[in-house]
């Protein structure tokens, strides 16, 4: 059976949400941060050289970073999925742009953002404009199409909402600006799927949706 290895509070959560959308038999591996350093267990090390999250087994396959077992969960279980647009789809292009600017430039920001603040820093102007122009075009984007990969839930939303939820829930931000994206989680989060795969992956802690 697949097993996942979720990191409490990090973007593992987007697997588990994958495999209730499919509709797979999985078995989830909780594990909680360290209270002190809020970075992964030592025992995350021994499943992963990383000692992050996501992880999944799969036999004798042992395999991380979120979007190459999105990738390989979809290649292996679930082929002719609509989650994932084919070439000939009009969403196609549309869909892989999102599903990759979730970890190469959204992420990567809320890095930068954590990076800062760590060291007491503020950011500087220029990064501070590729963060505004991000959020701007989300809210663009769910002005023009339901779910980010088009007309349907595809898995570039399942990369992209962390993002938008958990991580948000700790930085504070607000988005009563951004109209379209606060439809768009009112949408995500009346999913039976992402309701069953929160409540299992994030126990006690409910959904920031708004």
């Amino acid at each position: 059976m697949l097993t996942i290895h979720h990191l409490r509070i990090s973007q593992s959560e987007r697997i588990v949400w994958l495999c209730e959308e499919l509709g797979l038999d999985y078995d989830l591996k909780l594990y909680n941060r360290d209270p002190e350093t809020r970075l992964a267990p030592p025992e995350l090390k021994a499943i992963h050289p990383m000692q992050i999250a996501p992880v999944i087994e799969d036999g004798d396959t042992k395999l991380g970073e979120s979007g190459a077992i999105v990738e390989y969960i979809v290649g292996k279980y679930a082929p002719d999925t609509a989650l994932v647009p084919g070439p000939d789809h009009a969403d196609f292009a549309d869909h892989l742009y999102w599903f990759h600017f979730a970890n190469a430039t959204f992420m990567t920001n809320g890095m930068m953002q954590i990076a800062v603040g760590a060291v007491g820093a503020e950011m500087p102007p220029p990064l501070t404009k590729r963060v505004t122009n991000a959020w701007e075009q989300i809210e663009r984007r769910l002005g023009e199409a339901d779910y980010f990969g088009g007309s349907q839930l595809t898995t570039a939303d399942i990369m992209m909402v962390f993002q938008l939820t958990t991580s948000r829930a700790f930085n504070g931000m607000t988005i009563d600006h951004l109209p379209n994206l606060k439809a768009y989680l009112q949408r995500i989060g009346s999913r039976d799927a992402y309701q069953t795969a929160m409540a299992k992956a994030e126990p006690g802690l409910p959904p920031k949706l708004d």
